[in-house]
């Protein structure tokens, strides 16, 4: 499996563990999160109601949606909510020189 391109999204440093933000990665918006020392990178914009995920609460490897409660699995981009939403794109991350980077196509 070849790897995408890496780029660079937020310093370590700015993201300490539980917390979570939205970042431009090459135009679009993209949802980092620290869930206990391990980074996470997803779509950031709920496909319910178009939410920015990062104004939700991160819980664990999930973020439940301000907007209306979907919560989202960083791991997998599938929502758990009473309507079937579709997945989000989740990313792989590395770390390198104190920046957490985002692998993308």
């Amino acid at each position: 499996m070849s790897m995408g391109r890496l780029v660079r999204a937020v310093s370590v440093d700015e993201l300490p563990s539980g917390s979570m933000r939205t970042v431009d990665v090459e135009g679009r918006p993209i949802l980092v999160a620290n869930v206990d020392g391990v980074f996470y990178a997803m779509d950031a914009i709920c496909s319910h109601e178009e939410w920015d995920l990062s104004e939700g609460m991160l819980e664990g490897g999930k973020v439940t949606c301000a907007g209306h409660g979907a919560v989202w699995d960083l791991a997998t981009g599938t929502a758990e909510f009473d309507e079937e939403l579709p997945r989000l794109n989740v990313y792989r991350t590395h770390v390198r020189e104190g920046y957490v980077f985002v692998e993308v196509d």
